[in-house]
């Protein structure tokens, strides 16, 4: 009882409409929802030669350590792991396009991550967020919703690729579609019905569903924690940096994108997720946010010398949020879920994608409403929001989303001679975002 009303008194309880019981089950929801990134991040990562047991211990001690860091220090209920999209730059274009041994990309990471913490401490990282204006940060909370609800879709099955239309309907003749239906379905009645955890109790339920049918496989990989020993402390910051050898402006352009990607994935994640939580300021500011991208950076630190890729705030987050989440006790559960799994790793996969990705696609519809803040009428803010909506999902890129929206903003208030000397920084982001397009497209 002592330690409940502590922790009541720590994280306010009950001013934020919340309590241990609701932060827990939103904990446990949002764990559930990104547990799929234990068995991801080592099958992307061991294609560049890591050992995979050793990225599976890895991903799991990185998120756990940083989700309880954010909860404890910002206390925000936003988790974090390895990020989709940087685990893949880091395989595919790094270690096996460019030839960068990995204890060297892990180095870059590491290097991306110190980085991220100087722009902090100088306040620039505070200053972007300032510089955006309301209807893009509506704009981004709602292509985050299609985002993952998009990811939701592809998990369950419900979508597939065409070589004809790029997109289409895929098979509702499969066991994986035909259970995520299940899970929609019951999800959606429960949250009509306001039933208290109402998505946990749709991916339990339905995993049990897919266990029943026998659709989940006990893994057969060996696996022993102590594997991180082989992953743990291996960067090579002395390649980065070209000591004994040379950097050129391969580094450079490898530093740059983590910097740009995390940065704008980070930053969407924190505003549509604390929004959608009701944490924002009546300006829309975002309470806590030094802390909170004081945590990323360290995280992104202690994942490269765990060894594994760019840590970041998960867009999962969102599902505990829905779960009743308010305050850091739901990061800090989920946390402890990761750390726990880090004694069985690859049993990860018994909570099967056509159960979490039912909680993706619903949540992903509820992220839709603050759409709705955004005057459509008025081109000038409309054409932006629309772009960053968007391009978003069609991308898979928060960042890119962000980077065409800023820039339409910026070019169409500059060409249409509305720009103000407030909008210098929007001015210098548009140009960084248009030089960053360029250098890309050189490439």
């Amino acid at each position: 009882m002592a330690t409940a009303g502590w922790l009541e008194t720590r994280f306010a309880l009950t001013k934020r409409g919340t309590s241990l019981r609701t932060e827990a089950l939103a904990g446990a929801t949002t764990f559930l929802t990104m547990a799929y990134i234990i068995l991801v991040n080592p099958t992307i990562l061991g294609q560049a030669g890591m050992p995979v047991a050793g990225v599976a211990a890895a991903t799991c001690i990185a998120a756990g350590v940083a989700s309880i860091l954010m909860g404890w220090f910002a206390d925000v209920p936003i988790a974090l792991a390895p990020g989709m999209g940087l685990n893949a730059y880091f395989t595919f274009t790094v270690v096996l396009g460019l030839g960068v041994p990995w204890p060297i990309a892990l180095g870059c990471v590491f290097v991306s991550g110190a980085c991220f913490l100087l722009l902090t401490l100088a306040g620039i990282r505070q200053a972007i967020v300032r510089a955006l204006p309301q209807p893009l940060l509506a704009a981004v909370a709602g292509g985050i919703g299609l985002f993952i609800g998009i990811i939701g879709l592809k998990d369950a099955g419900l979508v597939a690729a065409s070589p004809a239309t790029m997109v289409t309907l895929g098979s509702l003749h499969t066991p994986g579609a035909l259970l995520a239906l299940f899970g929609i379905l019951l999800i959606a009645v429960l949250l009509v019905k306001r039933v208290p955890a109402a998505i946990l109790i749709g991916v339990i339920a339905t995993s049990l569903l897919t266990a029943a049918t026998g659709q989940i496989h006990m893994p057969t990989t060996a696996y022993d924690v102590g594997a991180i020993r082989s992953t743990a402390f291996h960067l090579d910051l002395a390649g980065v940096f070209g000591v004994g050898g040379k950097a050129g402006l391969g580094i450079v352009e490898i530093l740059f994108v983590f910097l740009f990607v995390d940065l704008f994935d980070n930053l969407g994640t924190l505003v549509a997720v604390t929004r959608r939580a009701g944490l924002n300021g009546k300006d829309g500011e975002i309470p806590r946010l030094n802390r909170m991208f004081l945590t990323d950076s360290f995280a992104t630190m202690f994942g490269a010398l765990m060894g594994t890729s760019t840590t970041t705030s998960y867009i999962e987050s969102a599902a505990g949020v829905e779960a009743g989440g308010r305050t850091g006790l739901t990061a800090i559960v989920t946390g402890l879920l990761f750390l726990i799994a880090t004694l069985a790793a690859p049993y990860a996969q018994l909570v099967p994608m056509a159960a979490t990705a039912p909680a993706l696609i619903l949540v992903g519809g509820m992220m839709m409403a603050p759409l709705a803040e955004i005057d459509w009428r008025d081109t000038a803010v409309a054409i932006p929001a629309f772009l960053t909506v968007v391009m978003i999902p069609f991308t898979f890129s928060i960042a890119n989303g962000l980077a065409f929206g800023i820039t339409a903003y910026a070019l169409i208030r500059l060409c249409t001679g509305k720009a103000r000397r407030g909008d210098i920084a929007l001015m210098i982001l548009a140009a960084l975002f248009i030089a960053r397009f360029a250098w890309l497209t050189a490439g």
